[in-house]
């Protein structure tokens, strides 16, 4: 027997979201005329507890077997408009929703094109409607446990909470250390902590605790199931060390021969071949860089750390091995890069060596960074005049045309450093301060009155072609000061550039395993930026951090601890 169809028609002004736009009245008196449309109204706010009400309602006065609600994205409120359908007694996948606010009246100008167009929806909407069947849900067993992808801030942050709730946490960290980018500052702004006093006992908390097991050096392989019962195929690099017998002593990285430029203290140090990235590393276990490694370039050849090792820990015929992890729920906290700054040429980046980004001179500054902090120059003399450019690549339409949020602040700090340190001249060439956070402006009012010299506008180019005697063996920055409406040329002994934070380069293949959309700036896309700012689209899959987009090391902190 051929299902007797009952539709309700519900369309929402949306406030004046959609009716400041579509003739709402229009779309309800044309969805009247429709077959098999029982009752068509429209209402301010659909989403609303009043709106919802009378859905139910009518499914009861009217024994409606189908639903259709013309209003906003499914992805806001779909659940919303189910759950009221159930509570109506109407199975929740007989609805269907029409989404006429980003699709219509976000989208079109012309009043009568965008209600043409919000005719069209509906109607496509009520002709699914007629053909959707009755669903029911399936109930799975959730797996106990959780995988967390990335080891910097966010991510221990995420996987620390997320074990002290009692849950099994999966930490994978592609370095041979958690810690990320925040392992390599110094300070943090605006309070000037010590980055590591904050960050090491997370580290060694992460490493030492019960709930939580440690993948560093590994990278994840491939993604499969759903929310609750994930699946995880992760790759264990080999790290030619056996790290259950290696006691950390260090001795096998004292004796190796084979140096390498230093990933972590960005070019400015060397490493050796066997290596751990930094003093503080957890675990605190070496792995062998087979791309630079004498024996794996000359096979047989050295095995230095081989001989010197007490515990035998090394094991140069160790493979990669595939773990599969199965898991209830996944948290991406993969990060940012940093915008390769040699791309805008003008700013003498790998051109002339005085010129640093902001990574490099956080390891310049450091205590235990290749100078034991000491700010000097190439050739070891103390700058007498520093020039922090800001926005390098930032609101550029040409790069990165968002602002990276954390700029300002950290070259305020560079600024405050460089006058502490070395009492040298300071000149900050900036677009606008943006100071946004908790005590960002006192500080910003600090480093003015500590001398330090502001120039709102952008830099045209750095070189070292003297113009003048003064200018002779200085790189000159030439800028234009748009208050002063003057052209300048500033003379300076160092340069530190703010280049913006970007999506990492492998953020398109993590999110295609993971299922997570990307927008238009390469960073993931959360479910909802306001009532959803961690969840993604795919349910049991959330985000922490800086791979969401800029942020500075309070929201990403909460962040992970809200995924």
């Amino acid at each position: 027997m051929t299902e007797n169809i009952r539709l309700g028609v519900y369309v929402c002004h949306c406030g004046t979201n959609i009716a400041s736009v579509v003739d709402v009245d229009a779309v309800r008196e044309f969805v009247e005329d429709i077959d098999d449309v029982v009752v068509a109204r429209d209402y301010k706010f659909m989403c609303s507890d009043p709106g919802q009400a009378l859905i139910k309602e009518d499914i009861i006065r009217y024994k409606l077997n189908r639903v259709v609600v013309a209003a906003c994205s499914p992805l806001m409120h779909e659940k919303t408009f189910r759950r009221a359908c159930m509570l109506g007694g109407i199975n929740q996948y007989l609805f269907q929703m029409a989404n006429i606010r980003e699709h219509v009246a976000w989208v079109t100008e012309d009043r009568d094109a965008a209600t043409a167009k919000a005719k069209a929806q509906v109607l496509g909407a009520i002709r699914k409607a007629r053909l959707l069947e009755s669903l029911e849900t399936t109930r799975f067993t959730v797996k106990n446990g959780a995988m967390v992808i990335g080891g910097g801030i966010a991510g221990i942050q995420a996987a620390l909470d997320i074990a002290e709730a009692g849950n099994t946490v999966y930490l994978v960290e592609r370095e041979p250390s958690v810690g990320g980018h925040m392992a390599q500052f110094d300070k943090t702004f605006p309070t000037l902590d010590c980055a590591a006093c904050i960050l090491t006992p997370k580290m060694v908390a992460v490493g030492q605790h019960p709930n939580i097991h440690l993948m560093t050096y590994s990278e994840v392989e491939s993604v499969g199931g759903f929310v609750g019962n994930f699946t995880v195929k992760v790759r264990r690099k080999a790290a030619f060390v056996d790290h259950d017998k290696c006691t950390g002593c260090g001795t096998c990285i004292e004796r190796c021969p084979a140096k390498v430029t230093s990933e972590f203290e960005q070019g400015l140090a060397k490493r050796k071949a066997i290596y751990t990235p930094f003093a503080q590393a957890v675990p605190n276990k070496p792995v062998i860089d087979a791309d630079h490694c004498t024996y794996f370039l000359k096979p047989g050849k050295c095995r230095v750390c081989e001989r010197v090792c007490e515990p035998g820990a090394i094991k140069f015929d160790q493979q990669d091995r595939i773990d599969t992890v199965q898991v209830g729920a996944i948290v991406a906290a993969t990060g940012y890069d940093l915008f390769d700054s040699s791309c805008i040429s003008y700013m003498g980046y790998r051109t002339y060596s005085d010129v640093y980004t902001s990574l490099e001179f956080e390891r310049l500054n450091s205590a235990a960074g290749p100078t034991g902090g000491r700010i000097v120059c190439r050739d070891g003399r103390t700058p007498q005049r520093v020039a922090i450019v800001h926005c390098v690549g930032s609101r550029d339409q040409n790069h990165s045309a968002h602002c990276s949020k954390v700029c300002c602040m950290y070259s305020l700090k560079f600024a405050h450093l460089v006058r502490e340190k070395i009492g040298a001249e300071v000149v900050n060439f900036y677009i606008d301060i943006r100071a946004g956070g908790k005590r960002y402006e006192e500080f910003y009012k600090r480093v003015a009155e500590e001398g330090v010299l502001f120039v709102r506008g952008k830099v045209a180019e750095i070189t070292d072609k003297a113009e003048s005697e003064e200018e002779e063996g200085k790189l000159v920055v030439r800028a234009e000061d748009t208050l002063l409406q003057e052209i300048l040329r500033v003379p300076v002994d160092m340069v530190i550039l703010s280049p913006a934070i970007k999506a990492r380069q492998d953020a398109d293949k993590v999110g295609r395993l993971l299922g997570v959309s990307r927008g238009a700036d390469g960073f993931f896309l959360e479910k909802h930026p306001k009532i959803a700012p961690v969840q993604t689209a795919t349910d049991g899959i959330f985000l922490a951090g800086t791979c969401a987009g800029p942020m500075d090391i309070p929201e990403t902190v909460a962040q992970g601890s809200a995924a």
